[in-house]
């Protein structure tokens, strides 16, 4: 993903037909920390976390930036658990992170949604796919694509393999989207313009995986559109995910929401704050110097003496204070234990 303009963009007043999408796709002009164009009333946030451990300061970071948003904009904030990968997900990770939440002052809007139930839902967006002859089957495995060239996030970069068929005595494992000469432009409130070539930087990528469970890509824009999601405020580490679910949306016939992408919290040795990297766990019984931190990671500057207030009085500061324009545009940003 690059920055900048690209040639063949379309005119940012024009709106993104299906037409308008073979020639690249673009997104309307936002000024940055102006918020959505919408109506107050008519936005809508959420939080997903995965629930594979705990909630950390990297999580608390995200979710915190979007409730925040959410807010300020007078608009509804939803929680969802991305539970679909479930060889990594627990149910002991899942009630400890909504432990953490409502001891930290958290207040979502609506019942709480568990990806692991809509596989159904996935389903039919699949043979809706399928029926516009917009996916394939695939048998390459994991092996087989070691030696691809790799996208911004880490993932291999499809080559093409079975695009126009499987080989002789070979099985269909996975199924993957055509991406074409698609070129995504989008402005990202916080890091700015974002270009992707999706054929050069990622390639046909997988709506569902080889041992039958639905991907990321395609549950996440399948669940914000039926959840009427408007905007998604969430860490920089998935900037490189948003042209994929952009295309999935275009490929849909759905909205496509605002994107704001917070930095990354990370450690010493650059790595992500999570469950890999031994992140500390949230300390549910102390909210308010971990909510001050966050503010502070998030370029809000609350007084150093909010750290002692109560945890209503934290909120109140941050709901009186917030602005996203404040928000360092950076991918990532050192944090140490304060």
């Amino acid at each position: 993903m690059n920055n900048g303009a690209h040639a063949n963009a379309l005119p940012d007043d024009l709106p993104v037909s299906r037409s308008a999408v073979d020639n690249g796709v673009t997104d309307s002009p936002a000024e940055r920390g102006s918020g959505s164009a919408r109506a107050p009333s008519g936005y809508c946030g959420r939080f997903a976390p995965s629930p594979t451990g705990p909630l950390h300061f990297g999580s608390l970071v995200a979710a915190l930036a979007s409730c925040l948003e959410a807010r300020r904009q007078g608009g509804r904030w939803l929680v969802r658990m991305d539970d679909l990968d479930t060889p990594r997900c627990a149910a002991v990770a899942a009630t400890s992170i909504l432990h953490s939440l409502d001891a930290f002052g958290f207040e979502y809007d609506e019942p709480l949604v568990w990806q692991s139930q809509r596989s159904e839902r996935y389903a039919q967006a699949l043979a809706a796919l399928q029926m516009q002859a917009l996916v394939y089957p695939c048998a390459c495995t994991r092996r087989e694509l070691a030696d691809s060239l790799l996208a911004p996030d880490g993932a291999s970069i499809y080559p093409g393999t079975c695009r126009n068929g499987l080989g002789t005595g070979r099985r269909a494992g996975s199924w993957r989207v055509c991406v074409g000469e698609q070129v995504i432009v989008f402005a990202d409130r916080i890091q700015g313009a974002q270009h992707t070539h999706l054929a050069d930087e990622v390639g046909d990528f997988v709506v569902r995986r080889a041992d039958g469970l639905f991907a990321y890509q395609l549950a996440t824009v399948i669940d914000d559109a039926d959840a009427g999601v408007t905007d998604v405020v969430r860490g920089a580490d998935l900037l490189a995910s948003t042209p994929r679910q952009i295309w999935l949306q275009h490929c849909l016939g759905l909205a496509r929401p605002a994107y704001a992408h917070v930095p990354v919290a990370v450690n010493g040795a650059g790595e992500k704050l999570s469950k890999q990297t031994l992140a500390r766990a949230l300390d549910n019984a102390h909210p308010a110097p971990a909510l001050v931190s966050a503010l502070r990671f998030l370029g809000q500057n609350p007084p150093a003496d909010l750290a002692r207030a109560s945890q209503p009085e934290v909120w109140a500061w941050a709901h009186a204070n917030w602005h996203e324009a404040r928000v360092p545009r950076l991918a990532a940003k050192l944090w140490k234990e304060e």
